[in-house]
């Protein structure tokens, strides 16, 4: 296989693609098959915004394909698809089979190959199956009581189901993980086009069919799924051995071997987890606002007029503030929603979520600011909880300002330190109540400082970012987990028998890097166990 780039104009068809690659191979199209390994665009010049394709291609005989390389000049090299494949080997013997808590991409990804190699496992998810979920999470945003226990952060499918989806992330993938993760949520129903997408995304409303598929086809292979099923206690024995999970204050499983996926909003499993014989530190993570502008507006200043050619625009950006503070665009949705995130009574977050279609007025991100664990001492907080404790007392700022509905400002009240009482030319699209507000209580000050500063400088790069009438929502402050459980080189916490995972444990940052994770911890298990040799 040979691997070769094409540059086409928008508005081209596979048919020209094809002939496109004939004409570079110099072969007839029935000559040889191909397929995409990575479409991007280059929109350098808006007046002539290009696609560039990574094609890999398969000639009818090695001695074509060697010749293409020699002519080519270095533009045509030989590529191997690197495709995943992983066999344990694992002799150590178990009584019970494996538990899997959580079922956002970690878990759901671990339990897939625990359960397609026959290892059974039981999934245990505080929250509810997704179509349960669904409604609990549509009843919230329509003003009724939250549920801590199954919202946008809990139940199946993660936190990442109420979001755009998106799958990019920069972990190096030398086992081709990466690739399995896409294929498999391919093979349950994701748009092909997510496995070579330069930001491939999937859309919450059709990841929600790809989870519920795979929890199927797990269940398929022999594991078993308990949802409203939340971890209370962790037990070991006196060699520090895991030994058996509470569930609900009241159950107990035994079980030796414990995958733990849960998330980086599972505040009372870290309280849990922080009196056990475990290592838990606080992390950096980054805390701040979600801004509203127009679809339209973003599209036109990414693209020039050919943004209708285009999908939804989107963007990502990063500033260094006066105080040399980090401040970026994080979440970005194109066509999306600004969502009630909360999980917690009495304290209230936001996120963005988008459809597959990204076709709704309003595109939105979280513009964030690092925070640190110096930061989590001045307002008193110095424990490994730490960082958690920082969220909370902002959300609960937060949850004051409007009793629990997303408070909403216009930028330029922002900058002035003034309640909004009119919008101007953006309206919120949000999923949850809101009502105006002034957002400076739900914010440190240097948080406030350093986002106004990055709005106007971001709009050097993207005109009319800094737009007065641009919608700030808040508060947002679910960037990634506070805490990061310890494990060691082999996937363990000081707990035998327990594997810290995902985004939750600190390891990952997005859907994509929590399902290699899962996978990762997933392969530790088979290298050490064999089946289980009961249920």
């Amino acid at each position: 296989m040979i691997r070769l780039q094409i540059k086409l104009r928008i508005r081209t068809d596979e048919a020209e693609l094809k002939a496109a690659i004939a004409k570079e191979l110099h072969l007839k199209p029935e000559e040889f098959t191909f397929e995409i390994a990575k479409r991007s665009l280059d929109a350098r010049d808006k007046k002539d915004i290009l696609w560039i394709y990574t094609i890999d291609a398969k000639l009818k005989n090695e001695a074509a394909e060697e010749k293409c390389i020699r002519s080519s000049k270095g533009k045509i090299s030989k590529t191997v698809k690197n495709v995943y494949a992983f066999v344990g080997e694992g002799k150590e013997k178990t009584e019970h089979r494996p538990v899997v808590v959580g079922c956002g991409p970690a878990g759901l990804f671990a339990a897939y190959l625990l359960a397609e190699r026959g290892y059974r496992p039981l999934v245990l998810e505080r929250g509810e199956d997704v179509d349960s979920r669904q409604k609990t999470v549509e009843s919230f945003w329509a003003g009724n009581r939250l549920n801590p226990n199954s919202n946008v952060q809990f139940g199946e499918g993660g936190a990442g189901t109420f979001s755009d989806g998106k799958l990019n992330t920069g972990v190096k993938d030398p086992m081709g993980r990466i690739g399995f993760v896409l294929d498999t949520f391919v093979k349950h129903g994701a748009n092909p086009e997510i496995r070579y997408a330069n930001k491939p995304h999937v859309g919450t409303d059709e990841l929600k069919k790809v989870v519920k598929s795979m929890r199927k086809a797990a269940i398929e292979n022999g594991a078993e799924f308990r949802f409203n099923s939340c971890v209370t206690d962790v037990e070991c024995d006196k060699n520090g051995r895991l030994v058996a999970l509470e569930i609900n204050k009241k159950d107990k499983i035994p079980c030796e071997i414990c995958v733990l996926a849960i998330g980086h909003s599972s505040r009372d499993t870290f309280l849990m987890l922080s009196k056990k014989p475990l290592t838990l530190t606080a992390k950096p993570f980054a805390i701040g606002l979600r801004i509203e502008h127009l679809q339209e507006m973003i599209g036109r200043a990414q693209y020039g007029e050919s943004f209708r050619d285009l999908p939804a625009a989107d963007y990502k950006m990063t500033f260094q503030a006066k105080d040399g503070r980090g401040v970026y665009s994080f979440c970005m949705c194109p066509g999306g929603f600004v969502v009630n995130a909360s999980s917690e009574e009495g304290k209230n977050c936001v996120n963005g979520m988008s459809n597959a279609a990204r076709n709704e007025k309003n595109a939105n991100s979280a513009i964030v600011v690092q925070v640190n664990p110096e930061d989590f001492l001045r307002e008193g907080f110095d424990s490994a909880l730490a960082g958690m404790r920082f969220q909370q007392k902002w959300e609960e700022e937060c949850f004051g300002l409007c009793g629990g509905k997303i408070p909403v400002q216009r930028f330029n009240d922002f900058k002035e330190g003034v309640k909004t009482f009119e919008f101007g030319s953006v309206l919120p699209n949000s999923k949850g109540l809101f009502e105006k507000s002034e957002l400076t209580p739900c914010l440190p000050k240097y948080v406030k400082e350093d986002i106004i500063e990055a709005v106007m400088g971001f709009d050097h790069k993207v005109h009319g970012f800094a737009d007065g009438d641009a919608i700030l929502s808040g508060v947002e402050t679910r960037t990634s987990s506070p805490v990061r459980i310890n494990r060691n080189e082999f996937g363990e916490a000081e707990i035998t028998g327990l594997y810290p995972c995902g985004e939750g444990a600190g390891y990952a940052g997005g859907i994509t890097s929590a399902a290699v994770d899962g996978i990762k911890i997933f392969e530790r298990i088979t290298e050490k166990y064999g089946r289980p040799e009961n249920d």
